[in-house]
């Protein structure tokens, strides 16, 4: 059986290793398919793509896209996508535009609670502000030791009714399923178990996503607990959707689960990857 990992972030966006060692330390854990998803952007494909044939591992195109529905951030993944694609390239730099802007304003906030020159020290980690993001923020308050680690952070900072909490509107679901479907990829909604959603919600956003064109779902992730796979294996099911698997890996240290760590996909799933073999 082969071990595929279809979610994982580099420097490229908030993960802590370049594309390249992303690359060896998944082969390293043994995964056969992998691909790079970072947020809103694909700068990372080429050296990705390099270092996974050099290893002789197959590689896959990917992005993790930030949406918005229902004012909740939700997350899609694409795969297989031509990274060279006009419509994406442009989706995605109207994605990051306002990345700067937000995090100026969580900085702010972070100041008026004795916390200084955050939006400097979240820089250090990212050095593009066009990609900065929570996680870089996170990492600075672990560093300069306000927190004890990344997730006391958003616990206490940067989540909703906490002080550094910045809401941020992103693509729409439309959108960034229509992104991916012209250039060529398969739309998988990410770790469904993470969102804050209520049955009802959950349900039509399934239902629009489907009507929009997306395809798949995440049942075996890094961000899902074991029962969680179980629920979202049955969810699948019900709405016909293609199954995937992905660590989310950030980083060593930060992450719940390494690459290619996972157990493996039930059985009675369709996986997102059965027509690529």
């Amino acid at each position: 059986m082969l071990n595929i990992d279809l979610h994982c972030h580099s420097t490229v966006s908030d993960g802590l290793l370049a594309p390249a060692e992303v690359a060896a330390r998944a082969s390293a854990n043994g995964v056969d398919v992998w691909a790079l998803t970072d947020h809103d952007e694909v700068g990372g494909m080429a050296e990705a793509r390099a270092a996974a044939k050099a290893l002789g591992m197959r590689h896959v195109t990917g992005v993790e896209i930030s949406i918005t529905w229902a004012a909740k951030t939700i997350h899609i993944v694409g795969l297989q996508v031509d990274e060279t694609n006009p419509t994406l390239i442009q989706g995605l730099h109207d994605t990051r535009n306002g990345r700067e802007k937000r995090a100026r304003e969580i900085s702010a906030l972070l100041a008026d609670v004795g916390i200084p020159n955050a939006f400097e020290g979240a820089l250090t980690y990212v050095g593009n502000p066009e990609l900065i993001s929570r996680t870089h923020f996170a990492r600075f308050l672990v560093e300069t030791g306000v927190c004890k680690d990344v997730k006391h952070v958003f616990e206490n900072y940067l989540v909703e009714g906490k002080p550094g909490y910045i809401p941020h509107r992103w693509a729409s679901l439309e959108q960034s399923v229509s992104w991916i479907r012209a250039a060529g990829g398969l739309a998988v909604v990410a770790h469904p178990g993470r969102y804050d959603l209520t049955p009802m919600q959950m349900s039509a956003f399934l239902d629009e996503f489907k009507q929009f064109g997306g395809q798949g779902i995440e049942v075996v992730t890094g961000s899902h607990t074991p029962d969680q796979f179980d629920e979202y294996a049955k969810v699948a099911q019900s709405y016909g959707l293609l199954a995937s698997r992905g660590s989310d890996f950030h980083g060593p240290g930060e992450s719940r689960i390494d690459l290619g760590a996972l157990p493996p996909l039930p059985d009675n799933l369709k996986p997102v990857w059965h027509d690529w073999f």
